[in-house]
């Protein structure tokens, strides 16, 4: 594997890998970390994590129950007054509480963002369907500061990153200006923002750090926390990552193999683990269009991973039972076919500009876009229409056929 030639096949501007086999890690840098600078890749430079945060909040509130301090079956709102009764700890890890996926507030901290949704309507009772939600994991890091009673950024410094020795994370971009920082970058183009509001931190915002950083809080967690892996749900719909099942915060996948991704402006962060032979390979990279780059190293490394996504080659009508318009906080999603196309037609709730994208049937029950990045979507139900468009969080159906 060399890597400064997968970045150049897969125009990528820059990534890290670190490769963990027999305690050993194994670190490869490559590339520029901003487009605009040509500032080098070395290996201790930072890049963003992303939603592979998700697995170091899950870790701080696995501490709060091995402390005695947590119940991950009783209900937050014992140490979140006013929060949203029946909601468990054990539900926003797995990602059944019924939050949806993200809420835009004008808050600036963990609290204020909890209290802004507090109130919020919320789609779906507990338990009853998998959705992923960031905000579930931005309350799960606001019950990490209540129960701790500091800030969730000096809990992952006491507990994980100083007892581990990181010396390269970075919890926000005050401190990831003090590295080499890695710039995101959408299409070729650097982006123009390092990250949305801090008050959504723990679920994936900010959190920076190296390759090598992250592939020693993976081997602490291969040694020490395999019940973060144990399966809480037996299956979870198909949004085209080859997730099979779910445990507290970790993607588990076919073979026994568990894993993360992370996708923060224009900068995709990977994650796969084989527990069985105690290997793991981590790829961060600044490019929005890093999976096939990521795959190919992942494959090399650990074998037995499902194939990325791509339409098949004859295209299939999208029936009738698929069509209609499914809701989140954010979209109007409406499935429409229109001279035997199919289109996925999103509208912001806020008026901005819809967005339409062709799709084609990929199975009985999933959809692809027909452009890449290629996006699965799954239909949900057990009536004669779908209830959900999913892929990966739930749209709930609010209107039958195409308008």
């Amino acid at each position: 594997m060399i890597l400064s030639e997968l970045i150049a096949k897969h125009d990528v501007p820059g990534a890290q890998v670190a490769v963990l086999v027999d305690g050993e890690i194994h670190d490869f840098a490559a590339g520029v970390l901003n487009l605009r600078t040509g500032v080098e890749v070395t290996p201790d430079a930072v890049f963003k994590i992303g939603s592979i945060t998700k697995l170091w909040t899950a870790t701080l509130v696995q501490h709060l129950v091995d402390d005695g301090l947590l119940d991950l079956d009783a209900p937050v709102h014992a140490h979140l007054p006013g929060f949203a009764p029946g909601i468990t700890a054990r539900h926003l890890l797995t990602h059944t509480s019924g939050l949806d996926a993200n809420h835009v507030t004008a808050a600036r901290t963990t609290e204020e963002f909890v209290a802004a949704i507090t109130g919020a309507p919320h789609p779906f009772a507990p338990g009853r369907v998998f959705s992923y939600s960031n905000s579930g994991f931005t309350v799960l890091g606001r019950l990490v500061e209540v129960v701790r009673g500091k800030p969730f950024h000096d809990v992952l410094r006491s507990e994980l990153v100083t007892p581990l020795g990181l010396d390269t994370v970075a919890t926000d971009a005050c401190e990831a200006i003090l590295h080499r920082a890695a710039v995101g970058h959408t299409n070729g183009v650097p982006t123009t923002k390092w990250a949305v509001s801090y008050a959504t931190a723990p679920s994936g915002s900010h959190l920076a750090m190296s390759a090598h950083d992250l592939m020693k809080f993976v081997r602490l967690q291969l040694a020490n926390y395999a019940a973060l892996r144990e399966p809480q749900l037996d299956s979870v719909p198909d949004f085209g990552g080859g997730v099979r099942r779910w445990g507290l915060g970790w993607m588990l996948y076919a073979g026994g193999m568990a894993g993360h991704t992370g996708v923060s402006k224009g900068q995709k962060a990977f994650l796969r683990v084989d527990p069985s032979r105690d290997t793991a390979v981590v790829v961060l990279t600044n490019g929005s269009n890093a999976d096939p780059l990521a795959h190919e190293i992942v494959s090399d490394v650990l074998g037995g991973i499902d194939p990325l996504p791509i339409p098949p080659t004859d295209r299939h009508p999208v029936d009738d039972w698929m069509c209609g318009t499914y809701r989140s906080t954010l979209h109007d999603i409406t499935l429409a076919t229109e001279d035997d196309r199919a289109f996925l037609i999103h509208r912001p709730r806020d008026g901005s500009p819809e967005r339409r994208v062709e799709v084609t049937r990929r199975s009985h029950d999933t959809i692809i876009t027909t452009e890449p990045p290629h996006q699965v979507f799954s239909l949900v139900g057990s009536g004669e229409r779908a209830d959900f468009l999913h892929n990966g969080a739930a749209a709930a159906r609010v209107s039958f056929g195409q308008h």
